[in-house]
């Protein structure tokens, strides 16, 4: 578990630094056109490449099993990583996969076509107007419910968890950044990640 963990931190801190001091350095280096073209895609594929030890643990020194569920709660489990899956569809077509993936600005940049693109639109309704965070959110009810659960899958689960919860703050304050009241509004009506529930906030946010 502890290898994972390990891993795992490895990876969020080269993620931190990608997506901070060495975007910066990106930027500079090859300029604006470049930058907005390419960078996050690579950004993406570099991410993938980072994340591979730790799902090479989990998959080739499971540490033994931590614990086990009944068969009994077996469909119950099953459901629930169920609806994960099925609620990832409506939470990716809300939003525009192609550009998410880096793809979308990797054609127009070999095209020629104008950069930066426009921005995307605050996603507000659907899935997302019942958590801020659908993706997180379906992906821990992917992760979780298993009837076996291992110390190395055991550590990524916990790793994971507070990646996604970490990354879900900055997310939150790069997205004021950007929409302003709209999203301070948003923030104020729709729950984080737990649906119906409302974590309390600073005052004057």
């Amino acid at each position: 578990m502890l290898a994972v963990l390990a891993a795992l931190l490895a990876f969020a801190v080269i993620h931190s630094l990608t997506a901070g001091r060495f975007k910066h350095w990106f930027r500079a280096r090859f300029g604006e056109r470049t930058y907005h073209g390419l960078y996050r895609i690579l950004y993406n594929a570099f991410s993938l490449l980072t994340l591979a030890p730790a799902l090479l643990l989990v998959v080739f020194r499971d540490g033994g099993v931590a614990w086990r569920v009944d068969l009994a709660w077996e469909p119950l489990l099953l459901a629930l990583q169920a609806v994960g899956l099925i609620g990832y569809i409506p939470a990716l077509l809300q939003i525009d996969l192609l550009r998410f993936a880096g793809i979308k600005q990797a054609f127009a940049y070999l095209r020629g076509d104008p950069l930066p693109l426009p921005d995307e639109p605050l996603q507000t309704g659907g899935v997302y107007g019942v958590v801020r965070h659908p993706l997180y959110l379906f992906s821990l009810l992917v992760i979780w419910p298993v009837t076996t659960m291992t110390w190395a899958y055991l550590g990524f689960c916990i790793g994971a968890t507070l990646y996604m919860g970490v990354g879900s703050l900055l997310e939150e304050r790069r997205m004021k950044a950007v929409f302003g009241a709209e999203y301070a509004d948003y923030q104020r009506r729709v729950p984080w990640l737990i649906p119906f529930v409302r974590l309390p906030r600073p005052r004057g946010t």
